[in-house]
């Protein structure tokens, strides 16, 4: 039986065969790594920008529908677009604004200097036949009054402390001799009995989730301070020493029943209250800070045995998320939030 011998030349010639393809498939492996690392970034940039331009225009529609970067040719809106891009080119490449159902939708997409629109031109992938793919990011936002979420502060106040006081420095008394003798929403007009303004807060938290469409039941009626509010009092105050606004979203009611802890508010809306101060229990932080505004009288310090909080309400169009968002309310404060 005769033994075959293989010369070095033929497997020589069958590892090149091996070596191409493995190299084909190695370039495809090249070109989804790094084309597709540039695909993500350059959606990454898109959506920075189609998010940023969606809230700025939502954001002047609820301030004003006259505002002219409330339309759909907001000039303003393709700026921003351009600027959360790393080269500063993008498109804005549609607006949608729907007043009626309060949402604006924009989509922005990719742009190359001297390229076709929308597209993003690839290195590898070239080699394989790819040389561009298409890259858009669209953000959807709406904007209303809160109808039900987070109540940070567990207090509700009067509508007549609210209605047509916009920019008004006041003191908001919780306990005291005849709390807020000129805003009395109680049974018949009259204040309520024992009752200041305290609501039933979440178990261990400082704060309470509240739902508009639900009268809620009031909480400690006692001049102690709010439990479990210690820490929120205290960022309040190293915010305020750094230079920086306090502002809460208060729920408002506008009819009681019951006295003291069993005082149930009809709600209304939330509104925006810059805090300037507060007292609270025995004098000392967290409890007592700039009890007084330094620019106000002394007829809006809290003396004892006031308990409460001073400041202004404000018109505020606030980025909070958590709300379920309803109708714009004129008494209440505006949220915009992404909405997909």
């Amino acid at each position: 039986m005769r033994r075959l011998k293989l010369s070095p030349d033929h497997e020589r010639g069958g590892m090149s065969v091996i070596v191409a393809l493995l190299m084909v498939v190695l370039l495809g492996f090249t070109a989804l790594a790094v084309d597709v690392g540039k695909l993500y970034s350059e959606e990454a940039q898109l959506q920075n920008g189609a998010d940023a331009a969606a809230l700025m225009v939502a954001q002047r529609c609820a301030r004003d529908q006259a505002d002219p970067n409330c339309t759909t040719t907001s000039a303003l809106a393709a700026t921003i677009v351009n600027g959360n891009a790393l080269d500063g080119q993008s498109n804005l490449r549609s607006l949608a604004l729907d007043l009626t159902n309060r949402t604006v939708s924009v989509t922005a997409s990719a742009q190359e200097q001297g390229e076709e629109p929308h597209k993003v031109s690839l290195l590898f992938a070239n080699a394989l036949g790819i040389s561009t793919a298409e890259v858009n990011a669209t953000s959807s936002v709406r904007w209303g009054s809160p109808v039900k979420g987070p109540a940070p502060f567990p207090i509700t106040v009067s509508i007549c402390q609210v209605r047509n006081q916009t920019g008004v420095m006041q003191l908001l008394q919780l306990h005291s001799n005849g709390a807020n003798p000129d805003c009395n929403y109680g049974p018949s007009g009259a204040a309520v009995e024992g009752g200041f303004g305290g609501l039933k807060q979440d178990t261990g938290a400082c704060g309470a989730q509240i739902n508009i469409a639900a009268s809620t039941a009031g909480g400690d009626t006692g001049n102690n301070p709010p439990p479990n509010c210690e820490a929120t009092l205290n960022s309040w105050a190293a915010d305020m020493n750094a230079g920086k606004d306090v502002i809460l979203l208060l729920p408002i009611f506008n009819a009681v029943t019951g006295t003291g802890n069993n005082a149930v508010y009809g709600l209304k809306t939330f509104a925006a209250f810059n805090v300037e101060g507060w007292k609270f229990g025995t004098p000392g932080l967290p409890y007592t800070f700039r009890n007084r505004s330094a620019d106000n009288t002394s007829g809006l310090e809290c003396r004892e045995p006031c308990r409460g909080i001073i400041g202004t309400f404000i018109e505020y169009v606030s980025l909070a998320d958590g709300y379920e968002l309803g109708e714009v309310d004129p008494d209440g404060v505006t949220v915009v939030e992404i909405s997909g």
